[in-house]
């Protein structure tokens, strides 16, 4: 794949063996050394290196003592891109470990390819401040155009200097709460309200669910699908069935925990994502609770791992590939101008995939 890794670019410690890091850690200097050392910021670094925009000869100066202080050199692959960057459009994902992005990767590489773009990936790993680093770099670097998951939906003071210099951005997944920002996504709210329905449907009514953060559209809007099926039944929505936290493993293990220690007992459970959904699976192998005999289960994504005895599972399916792709799409006709120019949103569609999980209970266990 037409696919480059900023850490790499730029030499992160994360990209090194541990023991490597210790032993180069003091003479491996990043352009975020710079630009702490030099009390700018990365863009400034990058003007001095590019010599693309005026700099204050004082701060220019200040930056020079800077990368000579630490013996900074400039990773000569940065440098290619810089020069070829408008070819290069810039993706930034939330989370490099999921699998699902692996999919939206291909989609939108596959486009990039097909227009004679490379993709240069980062990742915030749902940290707010590591997305603002790399905001600043990919705008300090002229990429092309972005393509951004974010970590919150308002990310105004972020995107500024991607207007100011013309660079069309498109969020994915998640909505982004800004002026002209496209947005491809996924309807979260009707997943999740079919999952729960057919929970329902099979005979629970005690159903749990563990959602991601409300600060952000998906874990948001799976939330708001859950209450839709329950008031569409009839039953009651009650908060303590409810947790939300980070699209993460432990986070799914830990609330999974919680709600299982509720009296009465949860009869299904619904997860908001595929991390969540291993470790809430983690957490009901450990309790011994058999799939679907002592708790139903609907995940959302496919689980590319289960524990042993859950047999299949039931999961929403996103059309992943689909989004990435979409997305890279409404990115190049802003690019070329071959589009609408007004914002657009695209919504897709998911699927519910039934399987084993979420058996119907049986008439016994539905009267008790």
């Amino acid at each position: 794949m037409d696919l480059l890794v900023w850490s790499i670019l730029f030499r992160n410690e994360c990209c090194f063996p541990k023991d490597v890091q210790e032993e180069q850690k003091d003479f491996m200097a990043t352009i975020h050394d710079v630009a702490k050392r030099a009390q700018v910021s990365i863009s400034t670094v990058s003007r001095v290196l590019n010599g693309t925009a005026f700099v204050n000869s004082e701060i220019k100066k200040r930056v020079e003592e800077a990368m000579q202080e630490l013996e900074y050199q400039p990773s000569p692959a940065a440098r290619s891109l810089r020069v070829n960057r408008s070819r290069i459009i810039g993706l930034l994902i939330s989370d490099i470990q999921n699998p699902f992005f692996m999919s939206l990767i291909q989609g939108i590489e596959d486009e990039a390819h097909r227009n004679r773009y490379s993709v240069l990936l980062c990742n915030s790993n749902e940290d707010p401040h590591r997305e603002r680093q790399y905001l600043e770099v990919l705008c300090a670097e002229r990429v092309a155009g972005a393509l951004i998951v974010p970590t919150r939906e308002r990310l105004e003071t972020g995107l500024a200097d991607f207007r100011k210099h013309n660079i069309p951005v498109v969020a994915e997944d998640r909505r982004i709460k800004a002026k002209g920002v496209d947005a491809i996504l996924v309807d979260n709210v009707l997943g999740a309200r079919e999952a729960v329905t057919h929970l329902i449907g099979n005979g629970y009514r005690r159903i749990g669910a563990i959602t991601g953060l409300q600060t952000i559209t998906t874990g948001r809007e799976r939330t708001e699908g859950y209450r839709q099926a329950l008031e569409e039944a009839g039953l009651l929505f009650d908060p303590a069935l409810v947790r939300s936290g980070v699209f993460q493993r432990e986070s799914g293990y830990t609330l999974a925990q919680e709600l299982l220690a509720i009296t009465p007992r949860i009869d299904a459970l619904f997860v908001g994502n595929n991390l969540i959904g291993m470790g809430a699976l983690d957490a009901l192998h450990e309790k011994r609770l058999r799939v679907p005999e002592d708790i139903a289960f609907v995940g959302y994504d496919e689980l590319p791992w289960t524990a042993p005895g859950f047999g299949s599972l039931t999961t929403v399916a996103q059309p992943v590939y689909e989004l990435g792709h979409t997305a890279a799409q409404r990115l190049f006709q802003r690019l070329q101008k071959t589009g609408p120019q007004s914002r657009q949103e695209i919504i897709l569609t998911p699927t519910l995939t039934i399987r084993d999980s979420s058996r119907p209970r049986v008439k016994e266990e539905a009267e008790a």
